[in-house]
């Protein structure tokens, strides 16, 4: 199973994301694309098992993905503060794989019925989502 994580700004959902895969799902292959070099860094040191950064570093690991996961602004084009370009937000939402994507309220998109969790609350619901994809 390749789980494709993305992630934007400093990396730190997809750094948190990555570390609660790895302990929960060890056969996991998991690739980390970054919208920039800070936050492929941080998923790297994480435990990512491979890592890229940019606009086709998304499009092609959408492809190669049976699940992706990251903040629901990767299918949102111009979300994170511009750094999510339309042709990624595009590439997640046409890809073959299953989306599991963590709502939270930033950068102007509001996300209704959506209590605020906390973070490590948001990232240990997805990897249980995960788990279940992953059987």
């Amino acid at each position: 199973m390749t789980i494709l994580v993305i992630d934007a700004q400093g990396g730190g959902i997809g750094r948190q994301l990555i570390s609660e895969i790895a302990d929960n799902i060890p056969k996991a292959k998991i690739i980390a694309v970054g919208t920039n070099t800070s936050a492929t860094a941080a998923m790297l040191k994480a435990g990512a098992h491979s890592a890229a950064t940019g606009e086709n570093a998304v499009v092609v690991g959408c492809r190669k993905a049976d699940v992706i996961v990251g903040p629901i602004g990767i299918i949102i084009a111009d979300s994170m503060l511009g750094e999510v370009t339309p042709n990624m937000a595009l590439a997640v939402a046409q890809s073959n794989a299953k989306r599991v994507l963590i709502p939270f309220n930033h950068c102007d998109n509001i996300i209704a019925g959506v209590s605020n969790f906390s973070t490590s609350v948001l990232v240990s619901s997805a990897v249980s989502e995960i788990q279940k994809i992953c059987g």
